[in-house]
């Protein structure tokens, strides 16, 4: 009897076993199929990641896509979710979206007003010492530091110089003029001859390309902008009033298309693609999509020279723009990190520009296209840091280009600038209370 109780027990005791051992490994699938949004582990141990890019470049698609895919290949616990909105929408929409930290682990940010926003609302992690700045041009990465503080990296080279039409040039005998006189001079052969001197995208963004190098040569100082805004110089200065007047002379002389105000870039854009006008009022990051659409072309940028030769300062204007950032809400800040500091190799930055037809900032990256060493090559001459972008407002940036609207709608230079200078002036009223 005893012998049979013995029995007994040991077989509960190896049913409670197995038992508990099927419990468990039902619970562990119903884990794994029920969790849909939990992170599990993968073969290597590392649960998991999805992150967010998001950026104004959705004519780059193709090219990150690729990019991206590669990073995920070497990066297997990695995904990456790529979202583009147009620059515009961009601008006023992106810090909600980012906000919280959901969307944009790795967003993208424009030097000046919207970088100076996104400082003062926390919103980048602090980049500096990360390894992968070393990759970089130390003097091309200055737009995205603050304070000694890098918080962002600028990825793009851009030229905001007008582009010329090389065999319309030569065709006429001209050469980019080193003053303001030549520069008129050039302009007046073109137009004799039928030919658009300059498209300009009066409705949208050539105001604000235009004006850089029209007044990087009448600025007194680099950064007349910044005492501007911090009341210490005025709009209703000699070196505004002169570029506006430079402006409004230039489409009085019919130097640019008719209705220049009213004309959107895209439509300027096809004046000079179309070889109907033999400037465009952009930079070099236009270059490549022109020659996409016109293969005939050949493209060089120049920039108007609006004083004496011996008074030029810069022969023309650079930015650094589309600013990589890792969100400091992002939960997953490592693995951004890790995304950026693959972009940022030579070889994959390299490839990123000769696809895109975009320079970058990067070192010892190789291009490709005629396009790119053309823009290249002004990395020896004297360039400024793009005035618009030392504006930190994004409300006094609007005022000071639609100053250059009003001159074209008929408003004399001195009154543009007056009007300008009142808006300036609210805000910094508003900003002392």
């Amino acid at each position: 009897m005893l012998h049979r109780q013995r029995y007994a027990y040991s077989w509960a005791l190896v049913l409670i076993l197995f038992m508990s051992v099927v419990l468990a490994a039902c619970g562990g699938q119903g884990g794994a199929t029920g969790g849909q949004d939990s992170e599990q582990a993968d073969a290597s141990g590392s649960a998991p990641v999805k992150l967010s890019f998001i950026h104004w470049r959705g004519e780059d698609t193709e090219a990150l896509n690729t990019a991206i895919a590669e990073f995920e290949r070497e990066n297997p616990n990695i995904t990456v979710e790529m979202q583009t909105l147009p620059s515009d929408q961009y601008q006023s929409t992106v810090q909600s979206k980012i906000g919280d930290g959901s969307v944009g682990d790795v967003f993208a940010s424009f030097p000046g007003a919207q970088f100076e926003t996104f400082v003062q609302a926390g919103l980048f992690t602090d980049l500096t010492g990360e390894g992968f700045l070393s990759s970089y041009n130390p003097q091309l990465i200055a737009a995205g530091e603050k304070d000694g503080r890098q918080y962002a990296v600028p990825y793009q080279l851009v030229y905001n110089d007008p582009i010329y039409n090389v065999k319309l040039f030569e065709k006429y005998g001209l050469t980019p003029p080193v003053d303001w006189e030549g520069f008129l001079a050039l302009c007046q052969t073109l137009k004799d001859n039928g030919v658009i001197p300059i498209a300009f995208a009066g409705a949208d963004i050539g105001p604000g390309q235009f004006m850089n190098t029209m007044v990087m040569n009448n600025a007194p100082t680099d950064d007349v902008f910044t005492k501007v805004e911090a009341g210490e110089a005025k709009l209703t200065d000699e070196f505004w009033v002169k570029t506006l007047a430079q402006i409004k002379e230039l489409n009085d002389k019919g130097y640019f298309q008719p209705d220049a105000l009213g004309t959107k870039d895209a439509a300027a854009g096809a004046l000079f693609i179309q070889e109907r006008a033999a400037m465009l009022a952009s930079g070099s990051y236009q270059l490549a999509q022109n020659k996409l659409q016109n293969p005939e072309l050949e493209q060089q940028l120049l920039a108007p020279i609006t004083v004496s030769a011996d008074q030029a300062r810069y022969e023309g204007v650079h930015t650094t723009t589309f600013m990589l950032a890792v969100n400091s809400k992002s939960k997953h800040p490592e693995e951004a990190k890790k995304f950026i500091e693959y972009l940022s190799r030579p070889g994959v930055a390299g490839a990123y520009a000769n696809a895109t037809g975009q320079n970058v900032t990067v070192k010892d990256v190789q291009y490709n296209t005629t396009e790119l060493k053309a823009a290249g090559a002004w990395a020896d001459k004297k360039t400024v840091f793009q005035p618009r972008f030392t504006i930190l407002s994004g409300d006094n940036q609007k005022a000071v280009t639609n100053s250059i609207q009003a001159v074209l709608s008929g408003t004399s230079p001195t009154e543009a600038a007056q009007e300008a200078q009142a808006v300036i002036e609210q805000h910094i009223a508003k900003a002392g209370k």
